[in-house]
């Protein structure tokens, strides 16, 4: 199905040859979760930008996606996936229920379905919301939930094991930190538009958490309000 996909599209540059070379230039950065690895080769990133910015899919870059947005750099996105994960090193699957913040074009979350049994994702934009969709739909993703609306003011029964947050608030907040079981983690860059950190969030219990910095990154801004 996503060879037949690849072969419409026409795209030299998105060949098995050019993913490998990303994966050898994340594997030099320190990825080294052969899951991980394997998820970057595998879902097609070209799909997800337009097609003026397709042949570039498999730089380690971030690339624009439209309303002021951008797609990660496929090396965060390595890295924040392989730090949800890496507790369960020899489990396919080793997520139960994954919160992502941000979907943007759907990208991180095709990734995170392959770790995940589900994964819900908002996102404030509509026409971002409405793009991950048909990106998601394309690649038969089913076990992905998007949600269009306001990450501040989400209110879900359901707890997380994992949360991802794919913008930058200055402190993470707590309704976001309380989604979380006891034992779960959140990994999200943190910090102001000058110096933002990618950290580490784990639950001890209902008031305890252990905060582990990372690397410095650089991330939009996690905002509030919608835009239809």
């Amino acid at each position: 199905m996503v060879g037949e996909i690849e072969k419409d599209r026409g795209l030299g540059m998105t060949s098995m040859r050019t993913r490998e070379r990303l994966l050898e230039r994340l594997s030099e950065k320190g990825i080294s979760d052969v899951r991980v690895l394997e998820a970057l080769r595998d879902i097609p990133r070209h799909l997800f930008l337009d097609e003026a910015l397709a042949s570039r899919a498999y730089e380690d870059l971030s690339l624009p996606i439209g309303n002021q947005q951008t797609i990660s750099q496929p090396y965060i996105v390595a890295r924040m996936t392989e730090i949800l994960i890496q507790e369960e090193r020899f489990t396919q699957k080793p997520l139960k229920n994954t919160l992502e913040i941000g979907t943007g074009c759907g990208y991180q979350a095709a990734i995170l379905s392959l770790f995940s049994n589900k994964v819900t994702s908002i996102e404030r934009i509509r026409s971002l919301h409405d793009k991950a969709k048909s990106n998601l739909d394309k690649l038969k993703i089913r076990n992905v939930s998007l949600i269009f609306g306001d990450a501040y003011d989400f209110l879900e029964e359901d707890k997380f094991d994992s949360i991802l947050l794919a913008a930058a608030p200055e402190e993470v907040p707590e309704k976001i930190l309380s989604s979380l079981i006891n034992g779960g983690r959140l990994i999200a860059p943190v910090g102001n538009n000058k110096k933002q950190d990618l950290v580490l969030i784990t639950k001890i219990d209902k008031e305890n958490y252990k905060h582990e910095r990372i690397e410095e990154v650089l991330f939009v801004p996690m905002l509030d309000g919608v835009i239809d």
